[in-house]
C-alpha cells in the first residue's frame, strides 16, 4: 500500500526533502515507518524520542496501523460567514493585527477581552537574535489551534477565543502570535489565554528557527529539547 509523507523543520532538513510517497507492506504501523527511515538515515534514530506522529492530522501512537492513501507527518518537538473556525484560528504568512483578531471574538455579553501579543525578542539562550523563521503543518496547526478553543470552551465556558500565528520570516519587533478570549469576567479570560499559549507550545505542529549574528538553531531539536527539559512533550491536557 502507499502511504504519503510529510517532513518538517529539523527533520526535513536532515532528509534533504519535505515529503515523499513510500510503499510499504500492509500492516505497517506508524512507528515501524518511522524505524524504517531511520535506517535509511540514521540521524533520525536521536530524534524518535521527541517526535510526534501524525496520521490525517490527528496524532496517533506509534501502534496505529497505517491504511491506503493515509499521510504519516513526523513532527518534531514544538517551539495556530461572520464568526468561522477558519477566521478564528490561522495560520497565515500575513501580518497579525491584535485590534483585528479582537473584532473576531467582540460579543455583547463579554464583559472582558483579554489579549496576548508575542512578538520577537532580540535576545534568546543568552545570545543576540537577529530574527526568527516560522515554519508550520498549517491545515494540522490549524486543526489543533481549533482544539485548543474547544478545550477552553470545555473547561471555562468559553466560546470566544481566535488564535492567529505567523509563518516566515520575521525581524526583531514583529508579531508573532496573537490570543484573544473575551468572556463576562476577567478571570476567566486571563486562564484561558495563559492555558492557549502554553498548550500552543505542546501540541500546535509550527517550529521556529533562530537567526544569531554567529549561528542558526531550531528551536526544539532533540538536542536542545533533551538538555532543556529531558522528557517528551504532552499531548493531552
Amino acid at each position: 500500500m502507499q502511504v504519503h509523507l510529510r517532513y518538517f523543520a529539523i527533520i526535513r532538513e536532515t532528509l534533504g526533502r519535505a515529503e515523499e510517497t513510500r510503499e510499504v507492506p500492509a500492516g505497517t504501523t506508524a512507528g515501524a515507518l518511522f524505524d524504517l527511515l531511520a535506517t535509511d538515515e540514521p540521524r533520525l534514530a536521536g530524534m524518535k524520542r521527541a517526535t510526534m506522529l501524525m496520521v490525517n492530522q490527528e496524532y496517533v501512537p506509534t501502534g496505529h496501523l497505517l491504511a491506503e492513501g493515509d499521510e504519516l507527518a513526523l513532527i518534531p518537538p514544538v517551539s495556530g460567514g461572520a464568526e468561522t473556525s477558519a477566521s478564528r484560528f490561522r495560520v497565515t504568512a500575513e501580518p497579525l493585527d491584535p485590534r483585528q483578531v479582537e473584532a473576531v471574538v467582540a460579543d455583547p455579553a463579554a464583559g472582558a477581552i483579554v489579549t496576548f501579543t508575542g512578538t520577537v525578542r532580540d535576545h534568546a539562550r543568552g545570545r543576540a537574535v537577529i530574527a526568527l523563521d516560522y515554519e508550520a503543518y498549517v491545515p494540522a496547526a490549524e486543526k489543533m489551534l481549533a482544539r485548543i478553543g474547544a478545550e477552553i470552551a470545555t473547561r471555562w465556558g468559553i466560546p470566544h477565543v481566535a488564535i492567529h500565528h505567523r509563518t516566515g520570516r520575521l525581524p526583531v519587533g514583529e508579531t508573532s502570535v496573537v490570543i484573544a478570549v473575551a468572556s463576562a469576567h476577567r478571570g476567566e479570560a486571563f486562564a484561558a489565554c495563559q492555558y492557549a499559549i502554553e498548550r500552543l507550545k505542546e501540541i500546535v505542529p509550527i517550529w521556529k528557527k533562530e537567526f544569531y549574528a554567529d549561528g542558526v538553531v531550531w528551536v526544539g531539536s532533540e538536542a536542545d529539547y533533551q538538555r532543556e527539559t529531558g522528557r517528551r512533550p504532552a499531548v493531552t491536557p
